[in-house]
C-alpha cells in the first residue's frame, strides 16, 4: 500500500462538457453547470493577484518551470486544479506558499503554447472547496479538498438583498463611462443570487473582500456582504467624479483666462496701450534698489541678482525666487532711521503715565536713555526685565519706545524651536524667508527701533534646534553690526536696534546668553500699589473698553483693599484686571437692560456682583496644632506661604512623603529627620519610641510639584514638634536650608517671599542669617508691619519657634551668629 501522504491526486471521471455562453465573468445566462462528483485529491496552484470563483473561465500564465509541471501533471492525471490564493500576494520564493483555506475546484480546458516560448492554461471554475488537508508539500502542493455547499438564499429579506445588488450594480454602471454594455444586460439577466453575488466580486477591488465573498457558504449573508462592497464601489465612484468633475471645470476657467487675457493683449497692442509687465518690473526694481540707499556689499548684490532676473524667463520658477529676493532687499530700511528724543524730563513722564510705583526699575531706565542722550553712538546694555507674569514687563518696552520717540515691535519666543526663525531659512528652501529679526525692521520702517524678545526664558532646546545659540549674535554689539541673515546672505547692522527682552524665570535662560544681558529685576506689587494701579490706569481702561461712563460705575478708594485681597492672589495685576472686566460686564448689562448702573460701588454691591470670595484667610491654618509649620515659598508668578504638617503613628521607624515633593525637597526632610535623630537628646526625642513610629509629612496642594532645599528648617520644626507636642506661633513663617549638621544656609527669592507673608497677615518672618543684607535693602513700605529673625544654626531657629523648651548644653553654648550680637534677634 502506498502511503496516503504520497498519493497521487485520483484519476479523473468522466464530466460532461461545459454548456455555452460561458465568459470570464461567469454564466451570462443563467444556466447552470451541470453537478457531478469532483476529485478529493487535487493539485494545488496558489494564485498571486487573483481570487477564484465558480463559474467563471480563467486564464493562468504559466511563468515558472513549476507552474508548468504543475499544469502538466494535473491535466495529465484528471484534469482539475484547486486554485487558490495565496495570503500573501507578493510571495515568490522558493518556499511553499501559505494559502487561504476556501478556494474553486476549476478543470482544466486547455493548455496552450505561446510564441514567446511560455504557456498558459485555460481553466473553467466549478465550485467552491475547502482545503481539508495537504497531503504533499514537494515537488507539488498536493490536497484534500472538500466541496463547500451553498446554504440557499429565501426569503423575502434574501429578494430585497438581490434587487438591491442589481440595482447597486447598475447604478455603478450609469456612474462610470466606458463600461462594456455586456456588463449590463448580464446583470439584468442574471436570476440566480449565488451566481449575482459572486458576479458583484468582479467591481470588488482589494483581494481580502474578494476572498472574503468566496468563503462566504451562506448565499443570503454573502448578498449582504456583495452589497456593501458594491455601495463602497458607488461612493468612491462618485467621490471620484466629482473631483474628476472639479479639476475640469478649474482647467476649463485656467483655458478661459488665458484665452481672454491673449485677446486682451492683442487689443492692447492693436490700440498702443500695451506696456511689457516684465520690463515695468525691472524698471521699478532698479528705481527702489537706487532709492534704498543700501551699503556698497548689498547694493552690489542686487545689481547682480538684477542682471540674474533679466536673463531669467518669467515662466521660470527661478524667476519668482530672484523677484522675492529683491523685494526684500528693497524693503529693508538700511538708511531709514528715526530721531530719538533727548528730553530725559518727558521720559520720566511717560514712564510715571504708563506705570505706577517701579521706582527702582524706571531710575535704571533713565539712566540708560541719559546715557544714550550723552553717547547717542553707545551700545550699553541690553535690558532683561526679570519678574512674575502681570507686573508690566511687556507694557514697559513699549513705553521706553514711545519715550525715546522710536517704533516698536515685540515678538515672542515662548516654544520657539527652530534657529531659523531668528537667522532665516537659506534661498533653495520652497517658501523661504528672512529670519523674525528682519521682518520686524521691515514691518517698523526704521533701522533704530525697540525690539522686544518677549519671554526669551521659554526659548526650546532640542534636537530640532537651539535659538538660543542664534540669538548670541544678535545681542552681541561687538558682532550684530554685521548680522548675517542666512536669507539675505548681506550684512545688515543691527547696532542701532535697542534690544530688550523679558523673562519669568532666569535660571531657565541659558548661561552665555544671560551673560549678555543686564537683569533688572521687577518685583510683586503691593496690595497698595495694586489698589492705585486699578484705581488710576485699569477701572478706566475697562470703563472704556465696555461703553460706560464714571457715573455708570466707580469704585471708592477705601473698597479697592478688600476687592483684591478677596478675589485675587497673585504678583502682578493680570488677575485684577480680569476682575475688573466683570464688574464692568455687570454694569453693562444693568445699563444694557434699561437701568442706570451701579454707580458708586458699595460692599454689598460688590459682593453681589463678584459673589462670594476667592480666597479667605484659612482660618483652621492659624490654629497652633502640634506639626504645623508656616514656610515660605518662591515660584514663578511670586511667593507663597507653604504650609508644612507631620504626623506620626505606630509603626517600624518609616518615613512617608507626600504633596508631590520633588528628589531636593525629599532629601531635605530625610535629612531634617536625621539631623533630629542625631540631636534627639537635646530636642526631648526619645529614639527608643521614634524607632516604633512612622512619620507623614505632607505639603498641601498635592497637585502643584513642589522642589527645592529652602523648605529645611520648616520640615525640621514640623518634625520636632510633631515628635514633641510642641506647637508654634501662629504668625511666624520661615525658610532656610537645613544642612546635616545643624547650619541654616541663605535663600533666594526673599523679596517674593516677604510679600507673601505679608500680603497672608504675617507678622514676624524667620530667615537665614545669610539673607540679612537682602532685607536690610527692601523698601520701608515692602517690610512695614514685619519683624524679622534670623538664624545661623538651627538651635537658634528651635528657641525661636519653641520657646518653652528646655535648654540643653549644646543651647548655651556660643554659636557663630552670636558674635556679631544676637543672631537670632529681629529687626525693624
Amino acid at each position: 500500500m502506498r502511503n496516503e501522504d504520497d498519493a497521487e491526486p485520483s484519476a479523473p471521471q468522466p464530466e460532461p462538457a461545459p454548456p455555452p455562453g460561458i465568459t470570464v465573468e461567469g454564466d451570462a445566462t443563467g444556466a447552470m453547470v451541470v453537478q457531478q462528483a469532483l476529485p478529493d485529491t487535487l493539485f494545488v496552484f496558489p494564485l498571486r493577484r487573483a481570487v477564484p470563483f465558480p463559474q467563471l473561465m480563467m486564464p493562468l500564465l504559466l511563468e515558472s518551470e513549476g507552474a508548468r509541471e504543475i499544469a502538466a501533471k494535473a491535466e495529465a492525471h484528471n484534469g482539475h486544479l484547486f486554485l487558490v490564493a495565496q495570503k500573501n500576494g507578493d510571495h515568490d520564493g522558493p518556499a511553499d506558499p501559505e494559502v487561504h483555506e476556501v478556494g474553486v475546484v476549476a478543470r482544466i480546458l486547455k493548455l496552450l503554447r505561446l510564441p514567446d516560448g511560455s504557456a498558459s492554461v485555460m481553466t473553467q471554475g466549478l465550485r467552491r472547496a475547502r482545503l481539508v488537508k495537504m497531503v504533499r508539500q514537494k515537488p507539488h502542493l498536493v490536497a484534500r479538498v472538500k466541496e463547500l455547499v451553498e446554504i440557499p438564499a429565501q426569503g423575502p429579506r434574501a429578494d430585497s438583498l438581490f434587487r438591491l445588488l442589481q440595482q447597486a450594480l447598475q447604478k455603478l454602471v450609469d456612474m462610470q463611462d466606458g463600461v462594456d454594455a455586456a456588463f449590463a444586460t448580464t446583470v439584468l439577466n442574471l436570476d440566480n443570487p449565488s451566481q449575482l453575488a459572486d458576479f458583484a466580486a468582479g467591481v470588488v477591488r482589494r483581494l481580502e473582500d474578494r476572498q472574503r465573498l468566496l468563503a462566504t457558504a451562506d448565499v443570503e449573508q454573502r448578498l449582504e456582504l456583495a452589497l456593501q462592497l458594491v455601495m463602497s464601489a458607488v461612493d468612491v465612484a462618485a467621490l471620484d467624479k466629482q473631483i474628476q468633475q472639479e479639476i475640469r471645470d478649474k482647467a476649463e476657467k485656467a483655458q478661459k483666462d488665458y484665452f481672454l487675457r491673449e485677446q486682451l493683449k492683442l487689443i492692447r497692442r492693436e490700440l498702443g496701450e500695451e506696456k511689457d509687465p516684465r520690463l515695468l518690473e525691472l524698471q521699478r526694481l532698479e528705481a527702489a534698489v537706487e532709492a534704498a540707499k543700501m551699503p556698497e556689499a548689498a547694493a552690489r548684490r542686487a545689481r547682480e541678482e538684477l542682471a540674474r532676473l533679466q536673463t531669467t524667463p518669467v515662466e521660470s520658477g527661478e524667476y519668482g525666487v530672484i523677484r522675492n529676493y529683491l523685494d526684500w532687499l528693497v524693503a529693508l530700511p538700511w538708511s531709514v532711521t528715526t530721531v530719538d528724543d533727548a528730553d530725559l524730563t518727558r521720559a520720566g513722564r511717560v514712564l510715571d503715565e504708563d506705570h505706577y510705583g517701579l521706582d527702582e526699575v524706571k531710575q535704571r531706565i533713565r539712566e540708560f536713555l541719559a546715557v544714550r542722550k550723552l553717547k547717542p553712538g553707545h551700545q550699553g546694555s541690553i535690558l532683561c526685565f526679570s519678574g512674575p507674569p502681570g507686573v508690566g514687563k511687556t507694557s514697559l518696552g513699549r513705553s521706553i519706545a514711545r519715550a525715546m520717540g522710536r517704533k516698536f515691535w515685540r515678538f515672542s519666543l515662548g516654544g520657539m524651536r527652530d534657529e531659523a526663525e531668528i537667522k532665516g531659512h537659506r534661498r533653495t528652501y520652497i517658501g523661504a524667508l528672512p529670519g523674525r529679526i528682519l521682518q520686524g525692521l521691515k514691518a517698523c520702517g526704521s533701522a533704530n527701533p525697540v525690539l522686544l524678545l518677549d519671554e526669551i526664558d521659554k526659548l526650546g532646546n532640542d534636537f530640532r534646534g537651539d535659538p538660543a545659540s542664534a540669538l548670541l549674535e544678535v545681542l552681541d554689539p561687538e558682532q550684530n553690526h554685521a548680522f548675517l541673515d542666512h536669507y539675505l546672505d548681506v550684512p545688515f547692522d543691527l547696532s542701532r536696534v535697542m534690544f530688550l527682552a523679558t523673562a519669568n524665570v532666569l535660571p531657565q535662560i541659558p548661561e552665555p546668553l544671560r551673560d549678555r544681558m543686564e537683569i533688572i529685576e521687577i518685583p510683586g506689587y503691593l496690595l497698595e500699589e495694586k489698589a492705585e494701579i486699578a484705581r488710576r490706569h485699569l477701572l478706566p481702561k475697562q470703563i472704556e473698553r465696555h461703553g460706560l461712563t464714571g457715573a455708570q460705575l466707580s469704585v471708592p478708594q477705601a473698597l479697592w483693599p478688600q476687592l483684591i485681597s478677596a478675589h485675587t492672589r497673585e504678583a502682578g495685576v493680570r488677575g485684577l484686571d480680569k476682575v475688573i472686566q466683570r464688574l464692568c460686564r455687570k454694569a453693562a448689562l444693568d445699563v444694557g437692560q434699561g437701568g442706570k448702573g451701579p454707580g458708586r460701588l458699595s460692599r454689598a454691591e460688590m459682593n453681589q456682583m463678584l459673589g462670594r470670595p476667592k480666597y479667605k484667610a484659612d482660618e483652621r491654618r492659624r490654629r497652633q496644632l502640634p506639626g504645623v509649620i508656616m514656610g515660605l515659598a518662591w515660584t514663578p508668578v511670586g511667593g507663597d506661604v507653604l504650609h508644612v504638617e507631620a504626623v506620626s503613628s505606630p509603626g517600624k521607624g518609616g518615613l512617608q512623603l507626600t504633596g508631590s515633593l520633588g528628589d531636593v525637597m525629599s532629601e531635605s526632610a530625610r535629612m531634617a529627620l536625621a539631623f533630629l535623630k542625631s540631636r534627639a537628646g537635646a530636642y526631648g526625642i526619645d529614639l527608643k519610641t521614634l524607632a516604633e513610629t512612622d512619620l507623614h509629612l505632607h505639603f498641601p496642594a498635592g497637585a502643584i510639584p513642589k522642589d527645592g532645599p529652602s523648605a529645611g528648617i520648616a520640615i525640621g520644626c514640623a518634625f520636632l514638634g510633631c515628635l514633641t507636642g510642641q506647637r508654634a506661633p501662629a504668625d511666624l513663617a520661615m525658610t532656610g536650608e537645613l544642612t546635616a549638621v545643624g547650619e541654616v544656609l541663605p535663600i533666594g527669592g526673599v523679596r517674593e517671599k516677604v510679600l507673601a507673608a505679608k500680603a497672608f497677615g504675617l507678622r514676624r518672618v524667620l530667615l537665614p542669617a545669610g539673607n540679612r543684607a537682602e532685607v536690610d535693602e527692601l523698601r520701608p513700605e515692602l517690610v512695614a508691619g514685619i519683624e524679622f529673625h534670623f538664624a545661623e544654626r538651627f538651635d537658634e531657629v528651635r528657641k525661636l519657634v519653641f520657646p518653652g523648651a528646655p535648654t540643653s548644653r549644646s543651647d548655651s553654648a556660643p554659636a557663630r551668629g552670636r558674635a556679631r550680637g544676637n543672631g537670632g534677634g529681629r529687626t525693624r
